[in-house]
């Protein structure tokens, strides 16, 4: 072991890591397409340079996918490696997963020493969401590694006084604009206030270097945005998910202020289309008086068209959801009037957003549940979609309410009195690098609670931003409180233990909901050893006895036991791959799971279909045009068939009218339009299917199978179908 303390190999760093790629990597081997829209995303990348740059979805570059390319490009590499296989696209996510927890030691360590830095990066690592969304190819663990790099960039350019690296900080975190938009700006806040209290340097370098370090986030933020915008239209593929066929509307509008607004229009609703989507999200165009898309290809209710519920797992197992706490009272189940007026779906009519068919849900699973109106339930939020995809109602409390509460919000008091421990000790001229990265961490906190608190339009997965902020000041706050608490240091040594007694106490309100699903055992666990720990602290204090480092060690372990269990429900009860969450039963909610980590996005190949239109291509670019993007999906990962997603993700882009599809055909690049069974439309408008059925000829359902719904051949010769 001698050589061990040589290389100053820390031995519990490394278990934590151990932990990490657990909690993010196993069982990953049986996914089949992951997110499936991204997973096809990385297929045709790998097929050139021109759909690897645009981050095509399909390889006849039609359209792209709805975030920029930098992450996919990471995928795709993998990719090239492996193999187009799940798992391959998820490993950079759960290899990413675990570099932040060393990325976490790393930012801690040197300020407030070895013991915190373990404390912050194992609490990292037990994050639910944290292991949740790293275990899929969605894009967040590989955004939070980027912005944890710059932060470790920032930190070190203080340090150092090198305008260079406080340059290339901001840089990375252009990078991270790159993966997903205005969403690695919600760090934006915390890097300026500390490159401004942290630079020791004269007014006016300061000044100029603020300059300068601006330059260098927009330039490498607009640097692909720009070039792809300036690139005619006929010359690239259409940008999925904008109104306008521009990346910078992309990312300000749909990926940017709609978020806050919850205003779906944008990217979504198309030329009447009312569609909603987001990040492989599984939501499908609907028609106006439809009702319910076609349940095989994952449709879900129009948003346009009334309210969705925000279900929990239930309590009673029935598969309803755990009681919703919105405002202090509970939801009500089975069909009784709910707290806003709208009324609860009724048992059986499930549905997912994951372009999977609905399963049937069994008792004690989850399964977000549909109106039997086909109307939907936005949980209380006025109509700005805070609950459309179960995340609670906007409001102080949001982060508490079960729909979130499992995700990341289990340290929060921890980190909060442990930060008014470390600034306890702040003067006005012992302003310490502890101080500064203490008020760094609360600087991308807080905002952060506030967006997620009033947002209209976010995903679960999206909590992953809160990760790092807590872990660390949950890492430094219990070094100091621990160290306030052994010196006896005046009325904050009671600090300690209400840091544990607080932080049990709101555990126990999280877990206990789910009692009649996963057991008594784990809330009573919490409530007694939480309270336990926190009244031998209090104890001890008063009857003046030695407390020995292990109680703190302890206290702090007790504290994990929720978050750990939690953290492991994706690997126990499976998940969706498109809409990752943490939690019991979470595996049948948006998109499903089998138990063991698959997504429930899954389609599969009409093999009679695909050998039909094969031997009766005459050099069309796509084997196929089709309404819906799940369509393509296996098509072009198992295949590599050109299939063209005429509204892509949503249906509902506007990318097409009917005279450019008629160029399109004219022009030989498609031939063959696949019309579901159920009628709805993609493309954005009804036109396109219109025209298509009145211009086409349909091919016979015995010559192909037709189990995929109506195979329409149009050219120019073609008379009505």
């Amino acid at each position: 072991m001698q050589w061990l303390r040589k290389t100053k190999f820390d031995i519990p760093l490394a278990l934590i890591a151990l932990l990490a790629a657990f909690l993010n990597g196993y069982g990953i081997w049986k996914e089949q397409y992951a997110n499936s829209y991204y997973t096809a995303a990385v297929a045709s990348m790998l097929q050139g340079f021109h759909n690897f740059f645009y981050g095509s979805f399909d390889p006849g570059g039609f359209v792209t996918v709805d975030k920029p390319p930098v992450v996919f490009w990471i995928q795709t590499a993998s990719a090239a490696i492996f193999g187009v296989h799940g798992w391959s696209v998820i490993l950079p996510q759960a290899l990413a997963g675990v570099g932040s927890v060393l990325l976490i030691y790393a930012l801690v360590k040197p300020s407030f020493g070895t013991g915190a830095a373990r404390v912050a990066a194992l609490v990292f690592a037990c994050t639910p969401i944290a292991a949740a969304v790293s275990r899929t190819n969605n894009i967040d663990s590989m955004l939070v590694f980027t912005l944890l790099t710059a932060a470790w960039l920032l930190f070190r350019g203080v340090r150092k006084r090198s305008l260079w690296l406080l340059m290339a900080a901001f840089a990375v975190v252009g990078v991270g604009f790159n993966m997903k938009m205005l969403q690695a700006y919600l760090v934006v806040p915390a890097f300026y206030l500390f490159y401004w209290i942290g630079y020791r340097t004269g007014w006016k370098k300061k000044l100029g270097g603020l300059a300068a370090v601006t330059t260098a986030l927009l330039i490498v933020s607009l640097s692909w945005p720009l070039i792809v915008d300036m690139v005619p239209a006929d010359k690239r593929p259409y940008v999925g998910s904008s109104q306008t066929n521009s990346v910078l509307e992309l990312a300000f509008g749909y990926n940017g202020v709609s978020r806050l607004t919850g205003d779906r229009g944008t990217g979504s609703g198309g030329n009447g289309g009312g569609g909603t989507r987001d990040d492989g999200g599984g939501m499908m165009n609907m028609q106006p008086g439809s009702g319910m898309d076609d349940a095989s290809n994952g449709g879900i209710p129009n948003e346009g068209s009334g309210r969705q519920s925000t279900d929990r797992p239930s309590a009673d197992g029935t598969g309803n959801g755990a009681p919703s706490r919105q405002n202090g009272t509970q939801t009500q189940q089975d069909g009784r009037t709910r707290q806003d007026g709208g009324q609860m779906p009724q048992d059986g009519q499930s549905r997912q957003d994951g372009g999977q068919p609905p399963q049937d849900i069994q008792p004690g699973q989850a399964g977000m549940q549909a109106p039997q109106d086909g109307q939907m339930n936005h949980g209380g939020d006025g109509g700005q979609g805070g609950g459309m995809f179960g995340t609670g109602t906007k409001g102080v409390f949001r982060l508490f309410q079960t729909e979130l509460s499992g995700q990341a919000s289990w340290m929060i008091p921890f980190a909060f009195i442990g930060a008014a421990g470390v600034l306890a000790s702040l003067r006005r001229r012992s302003f310490t690098p502890a101080h500064k990265e203490t008020v760094f961490w609360l600087a991308w906190l807080v905002p952060g609670m506030i967006f997620f608190s009033i947002a209209g339009f976010f995903h679960h997965y999206y909590l992953i931003m809160l990760a790092p902020p807590l872990a660390a000041l949950t890492g430094a706050g219990w070094m100091e409180l621990w160290r306030r608490y052994r010196e006896n240091a005046g009325w904050t040594v009671w600090f300690f233990p209400a840091a544990v007694a607080a932080t049990a106490a709101l555990q126990w309100y999280f877990v206990h909901p789910y009692d009649s699903q996963i057991g008594t055992g784990w809330s009573i666990a919490i409530a007694a050893t939480g309270g336990a720990a926190s009244i031998f602290l209090v104890l001890a204090k008063l009857l003046k006895k030695a407390v020995p480092a292990a109680a703190a060690v302890l206290a702090l372990l007790v504290l994990l036991i929720g978050p750990l269990y939690w953290a492991a429900t994706p690997i126990t009860y499976g998940q969706s791959a498109q809409l990752p969450q943490a939690g019991p039963g979470t595996s049948n909610r948006f998109g499903g799971g089998d138990g063991g980590g698959r997504g429930g996005d899954q389609a599969s190949i009409d093999e009679g279909l695909y050998q039909y239109l094969t031997e009766h291509q005459t050099g069309e670019t796509f084997l196929f045009a089709t309404t819906r993007y799940n369509t393509a999906v296996p098509y072009i990962i198992e295949k590599g068939a050109a299939v063209m997603a005429m509204g892509g993700y949503s249906g509902s882009d506007p990318i097409l009218t009917t005279e450019s599809l008629e160029a399109m055909v004219a022009e030989g690049k498609v031939k063959y339009f696949l019309i579901s069974n159920s009628g709805g439309p993609g493309g954005g408008s009804s036109e396109l299917t219109q025209w298509i059925i009145s211009h086409g000829k349909a091919i016979s359902a015995a010559e192909y199978g037709g189990s995929s719904g109506t195979l329409y051949e149009v050219t120019t010769q073609s008379e009505g179908g």
